[in-house]
């Protein structure tokens, strides 16, 4: 009977610098629930420390890596555009987290293993963006995704558990067709690796197309979720309103962005070799997810469901960049959504100031609580003003320039009726972004409203930090050009 062959595996063939970030997430996230066995009765601020002290970890050693961009038995890919990507979700994930540090006790933060999963999710999201393995990414995905599941549900209201029950269900249909997806082109192609996988079907002459095809349509529509896209977008306004307000705003940030690397990676197959179906299949959903959202956000008279349908029509947006899919495309996406990031972060901090001040089971983030902020608190009116301009796309603050930048990519690829429906899509939100406006400096207040003493310090800085970049955005655009086109170009996009 012939011997068995042994594997071996050279440790050092492994690269494990490509998994290191990852692994201090993760042993942070395992070290804080250790310490709650261990004592029971600590301050729920270690647990936001040792969160933003592992994340700042995270980033130096991302932004120190200096090895093989591929590791892991080639799982991992650790290029250019894995690396920015990665700073992106770490940089969002420590200010949203810097959120947490309120005066007043919401019932999850009474849990660490509500900051364990936090930093499980960010885990999660640095998997996605550092692997074109469609195992890998079914893996990722799935850890962020039960991660923000359980997080949304521990808010413990009615709205939470039904959001989360709604989010949960739909997250797992998506699942049900990115295995599927993933199925059928390792059938095609006898490969999971998405670099194999373009290879493979260029060879053959995309042999098969309709079942290669048919694979696609799976793999959009789980992506479609993970990104919020018409029409797999119906999860969003419900998920937000039942959850609190700085993880909505994590939410509107930090998943999407790791689902649009996947998404560039994987619709690169198709863009290069200008697959007309795929290409027509993208336009109809990017024209679609910029506009209905648009208008039903116009019917909105709750400020948290507004960002919702906001941010949904701002994925749209930034999806229209892969659908160009030139370098200066990409350059915009990330620009695009750093910019967001910003704009986005001191909305959802303005309502969570809202929520440290009064709250109760029964509040909602109704405009009407808006009315006369100028006149009671003309601080917080001023900022939530400049934020709510800069989400219309108005000059010269953040948006305008992610806005001006990706529409400017359209026309020079040749995209003149998407640029279009673009700039037509920007006055609309402009409408529903100066609603508020309205509401803040040109009615009488109604009830007590919002003052910045009243949060704490670390609430302060994050608003201010947001505003003070949102006004001056134009100061950073040209460095973040630079920095961005680097990592873009190494990478091959």
């Amino acid at each position: 009977m012939s011997e068995i062959p042994k594997i071996t595996v050279d440790f050092f063939s492994l690269n494990f610098a490509t998994i290191a970030p990852m692994i201090i997430v993760i042993v942070a996230a395992l070290l804080i629930l250790c310490i709650d066995l261990a004592n029971k009765h600590l301050d729920k601020s270690l647990y936001i420390i040792l969160a933003i002290l592992a994340l700042l970890i995270d980033l130096g050693f991302v932004l120190g890596f200096d090895s093989d961009t591929r590791g892991f038995f080639d799982l991992l890919l650790f290029d250019g555009v894995a690396t920015l990507s990665q700073v992106i979700i770490i940089i969002s994930s420590i200010f949203f987290m810097l959120l947490y540090f309120n005066k007043l006790k919401f019932h999850e933060l009474n849990y660490p293993e509500y900051f364990a999963l936090y930093l499980f999710a960010v885990a999660g999201f640095q998997f996605m963006v550092t692997s074109d393995s469609l195992i890998l990414i079914f893996v990722a995905l799935e850890t962020s995704s039960m991660a923000l599941y359980t997080m949304i549900a521990m808010h413990n209201r009615l709205t939470a558990i039904e959001a989360a029950i709604k989010y949960f269900t739909m997250g797992a249909l998506s699942t049900a067709f990115f295995a599927f997806g993933s199925m059928i082109f390792y059938a095609q192609t006898g490969s999971v690796e998405l670099s194999e996988i373009s290879q493979v079907l260029t060879a053959s002459g995309f042999n098969n197309y309709t079942i290669v095809l048919v694979g696609t349509c799976f793999i959009v529509a789980a992506l479609a979720f993970k990104l919020s896209l018409f029409p797999f977008h119906l999860w969003v306004a419900d998920v937000y309103e039942g959850s609190t307000s700085a993880l909505a705003g994590f939410l509107s940030v930090v998943p999407k962005i790791a689902g649009f690397i996947v998404a560039l990676r994987f619709f690169e197959i198709f863009i290069i070799h200008n697959d007309k179906f795929i290409e027509m299949l993208l336009y109809v959903i990017v024209i679609l997810t910029m506009t209905i959202p648009n208008v039903i956000a116009l019917l909105q008279n709750d400020f948290k469901r507004m960002l919702a349908y906001s941010s949904i029509s701002n994925a749209g947006f930034a999806m229209a960049a892969i659908l160009i899919g030139t370098t200066q495309a990409t350059q915009s996406l990330f620009l695009y959504w750093i910019m967001f990031f910003i704009t986005n972060l001191g909305a959802f901090a303005i309502l969570w100031l809202n929520r440290t001040k009064n709250y109760t089971e029964n509040s909602d983030d109704n405009l009407k609580k808006y009315k006369g902020l100028i006149k009671t608190s003309p601080l917080i009116a001023t900022l939530m003003g400049i934020f709510m301009i800069s989400l219309a796309g108005l000059p010269p603050f953040s948006l305008f320039w992610g806005k001006l930048y990706l529409i400017g990519s359209a026309v020079n690829a040749g995209h003149l009726i998407l640029a279009v429906v673009m700039i037509l899509n920007s006055a609309i939100a402009a409408y529903y972004y100066l609603k508020p406006v309205v509401f803040i400096f040109l009615n009488e207040p109604e009830n007590d409203t919002l003052k910045l003493e009243n949060s704490t310090s670390i609430i302060k800085f994050v608003v201010i930090t947001s505003a003070i970049f949102t006004i001056f955005s134009i100061f950073i655009i040209e460095p973040l050009l630079q920095i961005i086109s680097y990592y873009t170009q190494i990478s091959g996009f």
